[in-house]
């Protein structure tokens, strides 16, 4: 036992490791619609086309680049380990170049459809295989559970980074909007003044755009050097997730017995519905604090204060699993966000009432990241005590996890932003009409609280509480020493007749 327990140094160098997804992912989620409509700017149709087309191709990319690494071989630093290092200098470069804005008058919507989808296949060969990487860095599961925790802390932390980061470099710099049609008509608005606002308004856009790219240098450089640490920091070890006379099965049937366990289909139908809820939020929110609450200046500072919250309080529930129960704290947790997010949409724009709500839905938060990472590993020791003689699998469990979640959410942000264009969205306004403000409320508040109960709901069906957790454990800590006991006699046998 004291040969698998992982020093506090792994234990962090492992975590790093999921800060460079979640930095690019919380830039891209809070930031990159409310740039292709206000910075690019792109019509909301063909907008919604690039945020649905990358969502859904990195949603098929995870499954693909899982069967990938099954069939790949280990060499000396490991099977999953090539795949961080090699991925990551071009994520980057496709990560800075989704921020540019290339001046073309035509193929501006191919160039974000490329650059987003190349990004989320690269960023795709980095994240599954250090998602699997949990089961190969020890056998115990408390170890591994103590990892998810600081893994879970540190993402955290990358998702404040990404929103501070993009959020205080974007929002020194003003980005200009243009008024109602009807004002700029007025009989005393002359030509020459329209010509000296629209001279204004490139210049101040030039800008806006200039703070983009710096944000976006800025995480590339922190996305390199969390790749560093993890490489040198962390070694993967091949015996950890698998007993030593297990044979492996090949990807298709691998695929065939992941998608029959019980366990693991209902953990994703509970999960794929609270996942969609705040993805909607965190798609929609800088739009709904921009123009329905009138924030324009102050909705990168509240988006701040969720993910504060977030970090700060991802210990407790850390500390809150482990004493009443991961399923317990599914429940506690991920509900508590319900009020908040019916009170910031039924309340008037008030700037404190908006930053309590933030620092309330944080906490919301901080359980929606902790819990789907910290029960999967649950669900693969359960399925290696059905099925003992196949291994090999943690890829795919996790890959398709991340498949369903990412797809569902194509669809929602696409849907979403479509929504917003029936509304009439006004591209780049300084206000926009009544029927857009309502839609926003919804996309922030009404629908995911349904996706939110609906999620619980289904969550009910997981069978894996506390109880059965802690027989798994046994039963496979019993399996393991059953089979290494059983290799050694073999050996010493061997070693008899040599």
């Amino acid at each position: 036992e004291n040969r698998e327990r992982l020093s506090v140094c792994s234990k962090l160098c492992y975590a790093v490791g999921g800060a460079p997804y979640q930095i690019t992912g919380c830039a891209l989620g809070f930031f990159l619609q409310i740039s292709l409509l206000a910075v690019a700017p792109l019509d909301p149709f063909y907008a919604s086309i690039i945020l649905f087309v990358g969502r859904a191709w990195d949603a098929i990319t995870d499954p693909m680049v899982g069967f990938f690494i099954s069939k790949t071989s280990w060499t000396r630093v490991g099977r999953l380990m090539p795949w961080i290092i090699f991925s990551t200098p071009f994520a980057v470069t496709a990560y800075i170049l989704i921020w540019f804005v290339p001046d073309i008058s035509r193929g501006q919507v191919m160039w974000y459809l490329i650059f987003y989808c190349l990004f989320q296949t690269l960023v795709t060969c980095f994240h599954v295989p250090y998602s699997a990487l949990t089961m190969f860095i020890s056998r115990e599961q408390s170890e591994r559970d103590s990892a998810t925790a600081y893994r879970m802390t540190v993402e955290v932390l990358g998702s404040v980074l990404g929103t501070a980061i993009q959020g205080q470099i974007v929002g020194k710099v003003d980005t200009p909007c243009v008024e109602s049609p009807l004002f700029i008509s007025k009989p005393n608005s002359s030509v020459a003044m329209e010509e000296l606002n629209m001279t204004r308004d490139t210049g101040s856009l030039t800008d806006t755009r200039n703070a983009y790219m710096i944000a976006a240098g800025v995480i590339g450089g922190l996305y390199i050097l969390c790749a560093i640490i993890l490489s040198l920091g962390v070694r993967e070890k091949r015996e950890s997730s698998q007993l030593r006379s297990a044979e492996p099965a090949s990807f298709f049937q691998g695929l065939k017995l992941v998608m029959n366990h019980g366990a693991y289909i209902k953990l994703i139908a509970g999960f794929l519905f609270t996942s969609l809820a705040f993805m909607l939020l965190e798609g929609n929110f800088a739009l709904f604090c921009t123009y329905t609450l009138g924030f324009r200046n102050e909705f990168q500072n509240i988006l701040l204060a969720i993910m504060l919250s977030a970090t700060l309080t991802i210990p407790l529930w850390q500390w809150f699993l482990t004493r009443f129960g991961k399923k317990t704290a599914v429940y506690m947790g991920i509900s508590s966000a319900i009020p908040f997010l019916i009170l910031v949409a039924v309340l008037d724009s008030n700037l404190i009432v908006t930053y309590i709500v933030a620092v309330a839905a944080g906490i919301s938060v901080a359980a929606a990241f902790l819990l789907p990472w910290s029960m999967l590993p649950d669900v693969i020791d359960d399925f290696k005590l059905q099925h003992p003689d196949s291994h090999g699998h943690e890829a795919i469990f996790f890959s398709f996890y991340v498949f369903f979640t990412k797809f569902a959410s194509g669809v929602s942000l696409g849907i979403s932003t479509l929504s917003l264009d029936f509304a009439g969205y006004q591209t780049r306004g300084c206000s926009q009409p009544s029927e857009v403000n309502t839609t926003l409320k919804m996309l922030v508040s009404a629908v995911p609280v349904g996706l939110i109960l609906l999620g619980l709901l289904l969550f009910k069906l997981y069978p894996i509480d506390e109880e059965k957790r802690k027989k798994n454990k046994k039963a496979l800590q019993d399996l393991r020493e059953e089979s290494n006991s059983s290799s050694d006699s073999d050996n010493t046998e061997l070693a008899s007749i040599v």
